[in-house]
């Protein structure tokens, strides 16, 4: 692995007209080792600042080099001891993230301009169905199996395909790959509006018989954000190769940063709170306590619908849990807490995505617990490189319901693993039809999971479970007022931690 870093690093240095002694180079290595995942952009920033310097020869010693990285190390250790502006946990309402659109002539996005009214004209949502076909079109057009390729080939020896048009197939015959949505039709849950990709014939009668049906292939993340070109899809602020450098840095050695997440937590329930005051009194007494707490609804145990007439006593349970936390000095002090509204919780309707818990709900235990933030479901949260997603809606259940064809059990038999599949290839939270889950159809980006994020939090009334599907860590915490369960997460490496009383 050191040989082929060294070949990278002098074949970068004699691209920009520099030469490097072997002391040099080796002093050029130490630096790079120091980041394994991150060995390309850590040579440019080195170059990138050798460039700055008033250099009087292209012949490099170790001397120059080394004082190259300790100009980049005092910095670093400057950014540690102040306040930056990318702070190590920032949380992003669902209503902030920027939409963009793909154009399918010119071949890039390009970001909406303008104001994205909640009540949206007839023809958002047209938008929304194509602007989820042309963000899975353009990934699978990347795809190796579906590149044209450079010379033309024998079509029974190659392995590559090509998508047809579906207006095309009129008048064809032999077998051809398509793409499209799902009206009413085995890996995964095949649901109305999933987009599939489809091998088949058309047939005199008119009918396109299928013969393979599967979801869009995955792309890496790493792939898709060389595409992008720097475009911000999660929300989070771009970031220089050198922040990223430091940031993912620091990440690694943020050991002790721990996320402590609880999905159901019914206020108006004794035996939650009681429950509730144990795990905080247990985190009370570490050593060192969680950096984040995240409280995901739903917070009462009866849907706060239009049945629904205890607002005030609600109301006073959020001052209650405020008092308590309050009471807990330490992680009063250290911690951060984030509430997350669930389905059946207090709000203007139940399409997605769903804004913040009510002020009028809050504001007693915003004044015990004055860093506490409330988001929209679904929200994000990013943690120095690392991009996260909370999303709490009772998905498992409401998909199974709506599968159109049962999951095949070939690969595994597991609920949970095929409904991380399913959202994954569809690059979307929620694929279910508009008529079971409505959508804001202006906001439907929120819900998109384009590039990849790192780690995907699906609060579920169901058993708690996690998975790691294509380097995406996905876990379900479970429901804290059903069976007592939450998890502890380790952002640095990315460890789930089940834990129950």
């Amino acid at each position: 692995m050191s040989g082929q870093t060294r070949k990278k690093i002098q074949k970068k240095l004699k691209i920009r007209g520099y030469s490097l002694k072997m002391d040099g180079l080796e002093e050029f290595l130490s630096f790079v080792n120091r980041f394994k995942d991150a060995q390309d952009e850590a040579i440019d920033l080195l170059l990138d600042q050798l460039d700055d310097q008033s250099l009087k020869s292209s012949i490099i010693d170790k001397e120059t080099v080394h004082r190259v990285i300790c100009l980049l190390l005092e910095a670093e250790a400057a950014e540690e001891e102040c306040p930056t502006s990318h702070s190590s946990i920032r949380v992003v309402d669902a209503f902030l993230v920027p939409k963009f659109r793909y154009d399918p002539i010119k071949k890039h996005f390009f970001q909406h301009a303008g104001s994205l009214p909640i009540h949206g004209e007839a023809s958002a949502k047209a938008a929304l169905y194509r602007d989820r076909f042309l963000l899975l079109f353009q990934r699978v057009s990347r795809d190796q199996h579906f590149i044209k390729p450079a010379f033309d080939t024998d079509d029974e020896t190659s392995q590559s395909f090509q998508l047809s048009p579906i207006q095309s197939l009129v008048g064809q015959r032999g077998r051809r790959w398509v793409m499209g949505v799902i009206s009413q039709l085995e890996d995964g849950f095949f649901t109305e509006n999933t987009i599939v990709v489809v091998e088949g014939e058309m047939l005199s009668e008119g009918i396109f018989q299928v013969i393979t049906c599967g979801f869009p292939p995955l792309e890496d993340r790493e792939k898709s954000l060389k595409v992008l070109a720097g475009h911000d899809f999660f929300g989070g602020g771009t970031l220089t190769t050198e922040e990223t450098l430091r940031l993912a840095d620091m990440e690694k050695r943020a050991v002790n940063d721990i996320f402590v997440v609880l999905s159901d937590i019914w206020l108006d329930n004794e035996q939650v709170m009681e429950k509730l005051e144990t795990v905080l009194n247990g985190f009370e007494s570490v050593e060192t306590v969680p950096s984040f707490f995240i409280f995901m609804g739903n917070f009462c145990s009866h849907p706060c619908n239009l049945s629904f007439h205890s607002f005030s006593s609600l109301r006073l349970q959020f001052g209650k849990l405020g008092r308590m936390i309050e009471a807990h000095s330490r992680l009063k002090e250290k911690s951060r807490f984030l509430f997350i509204p669930g389905p059946d919780d207090a709000g203007p309707s139940t399409v997605l995505p769903r804004c913040t818990l009510p002020k009028y709900l809050t504001e007693e235990l915003q004044k015990h617990v004055p860093n506490a933030i409330f988001s929209s479901n679904p929200c994000r949260i990013k943690f120095y490189t690392q991009e996260i997603v909370c999303f709490r809606q009772d998905l498992l259940y409401r998909m199974r319901r709506s599968c159109l064809i049962p999951p095949s059990t070939e690969e595994t038999d597991d609920s949970f693993e095929h409904l991380v599949a399913t959202i994954t290839h569809q690059s979307h939270l929620c694929p279910l039809p508009l008529f079971v889950q409505p959508m804001i159809w202006n906001y439907d980006h929120c819900l998109h999971l384009y590039p990849t994020p790192h780690t995907m939090i699906l609060g579920d009334r169901s058993e708690q479970k996690a998975f790691k599907y294509t380097g995406i860590t996905c876990f379900n915490p479970g429901s804290f007022s059903d069976d007592s369960t939450f998890v502890a997460y380790r952002p640095c490496n990315r460890e789930v931690e089940f834990s129950a009383l």
